[in-house]
């Protein structure tokens, strides 16, 4: 074909107007960026790695380590063996389940005709796949394992808007996916998924993934966990989801405890979902981990309802009679306690807490705790001194002069 006579290109410049060919210049330049990222790799700026969330383009060798994020931990080898003392027993320990695993116990029950839903199941549908649809996945599967970057395989972004999605999701076999297939896989799921369903994917694809990756290389991969940042678009399904089936295994490493903690440190996270998962830790079994995402919810200074202030302080008090030398950690989290909520604690509360010192020590620590508490003006002061104060305030008779209304 030859070229096109300059007249009608006239034409047709005439006929775009400026809003369009803003568009098709954009749409052509994105392509253009992604033909240079598939081909020519060499050409595209990589950024430097840092821990804001960006879009998985993270170098693949960046790893993250928990000393990454140890500042003021301040912990020696005899509090480190303090902290696995409070790890619960093996036999006490409640595992983690993996997609498969599930998957696996759902066909069982199908082929035996038993259809009664386990709690773990949930409502995971299983459906007869069709031969070339499992073929298609399969290949899905063989990319995801090898992907470093570029585009996803559409016919993987549509596995959340199926109805038997966990099932296709498994025949691509998500604990063998790169850690830059789980970010991305991460970013669409948490994108199109409801907070229910993201959990489960949060529960049963991600969380035991990054587990996985810290038992085996002591270090988490920079993808594995800008998924973890990604996964908190869905904060709900976060903390049900990850924080929470974390720390109720009750085997969390402090590696553990440190690298997913560092994530609630360092990223908003709405008061609501905070609070709420604050109070679920404080009611719950106590391992050392616990402490730490305790002192990182109580840093971000939230104002905390009562109840779960009250849950704090009950679970600080607990350990009165507790014969167990406490790990420095659950120190530094009554220490941040302390500093960030003693006026909000009643009278009651604080004396209980004072005695508490006295039975559970730490000779660097507890003097900075008693001094925040003695110096706090309780809550239930605070009330009766406003109380008092209105009550000696003469009452005035508001007038229409004084809204400046004359008619």
């Amino acid at each position: 074909m030859g070229k096109p006579k300059k007249a009608n290109v006239a034409i047709i410049k005439n006929n775009i107007d400026a809003k369009s060919s803003q568009k098709i210049l954009a749409a052509a330049k994105k392509q253009q960026l992604e033909l240079n990222e598939e081909n020519f790799p060499s050409l595209v700026t990589v950024k430097k790695v840092n821990f804001s969330l960006n879009d998985g383009q993270a170098n693949e060798t960046e790893e993250v380590n928990e000393t990454d994020f140890m500042v003021d931990m301040d912990m020696d080898d005899d509090d480190v063996a303090a902290f696995e003392r409070f790890q619960n027993p093996a036999k006490d320990v409640k595992r983690t389940l993996q997609l498969s695993e599930i998957i696996a116990q759902k066909i069982q029950e199908k082929e035996a005709d038993i259809h009664n839903k386990i709690s773990d199941a949930g409502s995971l549908k299983i459906e007869e796949i069709d031969p070339k649809v499992k073929e298609m996945y399969e290949g899905v599967r063989d990319v995801l394992k090898r992907y470093r970057s570029g585009k996803i395989p559409k016919a993987f972004k549509i596995i959340p808007k199926l109805r038997n999605w966990e099932q296709i999701l498994f025949i691509t076999e998500p604990h063998n996916w790169s850690a830059a297939a789980m970010f991305q896989g991460t970013r669409i799921f948490c994108s199109v998924l409801s907070q229910a369903m993201a959990q489960r994917f949060y529960n049963l694809v991600l969380l035991p993934r990054v587990r996985d990756d810290l038992c085996e290389f002591k270090k988490l991969n920079m993808h594995l966990y800008n998924a973890l940042k990604r996964a908190l678009f869905k904060p709900a399904a976060f903390m049900k989801g990850i924080i929470l089936p974390l720390l109720e295994s009750g085997d969390c490493t402090l590696r553990e405890a440190i690298i997913f903690g560092s994530v609630v440190a360092r990223n908003s996270i709405p008061v609501l979902h905070s609070s709420a998962c604050l109070l679920k830790i404080c009611e719950m079994s106590y391992s050392g981990a616990n402490s730490i995402f305790i002192r990182f919810f109580l840093d971000k200074r939230y104002a905390l309802p009562y109840r779960v202030v009250d849950a704090a302080v009950f679970h600080f008090l607990r350990f009165e009679n507790d014969k167990r030398e406490l790990p420095v950690l659950w120190h530094q989290s009554l220490l941040t306690f302390a500093q960030r909520y003693k006026n909000d604690i009643s009278s009651e509360q604080r004396d209980a807490l004072i005695q508490l010192l006295k039975k559970k020590s730490h000779p660097k620590i507890t003097p900075d705790v008693r001094r925040e508490l003695q110096a706090a003006t309780c809550r239930d002061v605070e009330m009766m001194e406003t109380d008092n104060g209105l009550a000696a305030q003469p009452v005035k008779m508001y007038t229409d002069a004084d809204v400046g209304y004359d008619g």
